[in-house]
């Protein structure tokens, strides 16, 4: 088995701010196995909060290549490698590569029929007029992803509900509040319609949230990276957030899926932005979810070739075969 590693920088069509970081490209590593004249591609930006970036996740790569031109399975590549993009990329490209080989799908090789999804539209960190104006500039998505930090929250969210009174919301604080402001600030954004609030307080120091009774549900990211924290999570939020760049790919994407299921937990499917590449993967997790976020091919100047198409009220095509899986 041959493997290719590259690095991909995608140009944004302008800089995107979320609580403490502000994205200005979006830097993929591409992972290609080729083997008998089948090829498997993954793609993965890393999660920069874990200090990932292209240099280090290829640096991963290239030291375990060796074991990979050996022949690898999806079980192997669990162990070789820990969480994060460098085994995203990796799992996700021999999935790829499976399903190439076998001539079978990924629906196919997972047994169930895929239907499409609809995603939210992200709207970054700006000023709330701004704000507003992007939220309108969406019109063509029913479904809205609002950043926050802890400036100025509820006025930002009362001037986007305004510009879209018809929008499903959900926002999304990556940490940036403390217990006191959510409890604070929850009967506003309960008011607003809002239906979700994603990862309100930080990785590490959201322990009160245990025994906590949110009258908006909870939804846990950066506190739940992969199946070995589900249950922690489980416990302080009431919605999972499945990036495929936080666990490892889609492996361990499936496993944090069984896992809510047992347990009647709510889903969602995010993205580290990216190409239509790291999206086609979490398409398949998204056919668990109640929450799709897989809207980071939008930010980009330009796709790559076969991409997915966005459609009208954020519709999501299911992935082609020259694409992935």
């Amino acid at each position: 088995m041959k493997i290719t590693i590259e690095n991909y920088p995608l140009a944004l069509k302008s800089p995107f701010a979320i609580t403490g970081h502000t994205f200005t490209t979006s830097d993929t590593v591409r992972v290609t196995l080729e083997d008998n004249g089948f090829i498997g591609r993954g793609e993965s930006m890393g999660i920069y909060y874990n200090n990932e970036n292209a240099a280090s996740i290829i640096a991963q790569l290239e030291q375990v290549s060796e074991p990979i031109t050996s022949g690898i399975t999806l079980e192997q590549v669990q162990r070789l490698l820990p969480l994060g993009g460098a085994r995203n990329a990796l799992d996700c490209a021999l999935w790829d590569l499976e399903a190439k080989r076998s001539g079978r799908s990924v629906w196919e090789m997972l047994d169930i029929m895929p239907k499409p999804l609809v995603t939210v539209a992200t709207i970054g960190i700006d000023s709330p007029e701004n704000m507003a104006e992007s939220a309108r500039q969406f019109s063509q998505y029913p479904k809205l992803k609002i950043k926050l930090s802890g400036d100025a929250p509820i006025e930002r969210l009362e001037a986007i509900r305004l510009a879209r009174p018809d929008a499903t919301l959900i926002v999304d604080v990556n940490q940036g509040w403390t217990f006191e402001e959510l409890k604070e600030y929850t009967p506003s954004v309960n008011k607003l319609g809002i239906v979700m609030i994603e990862q309100p307080l930080p990785r590490g120091g959201d322990q009160e949230l245990e025994g906590y009774e949110s009258i908006v549900p909870l939804g846990a990211d950066e506190s739940c990276l992969d199946a070995s924290e589900y249950e922690t999570a489980a416990r302080r939020y009431d919605v999972i957030n499945i990036k495929l760049d936080k666990c490892g790919g889609l492996t361990e994407g499936l496993k944090i899926v069984r896992l809510a299921q047992r347990d009647g937990k709510g889903l969602m499917v995010g993205n580290m932005t990216g190409s239509s590449l790291s999206m086609a993967p979490s398409y398949v997790i998204g056919q668990y979810c109640q929450f799709i976020d897989i809207d980071g091919p939008l930010f980009l100047k330009q796709d790559i070739a076969d991409a997915l198409n966005y459609g009208d009220g954020g519709v999501v095509s299911v992935p082609i075969p020259a694409l992935w899986g």
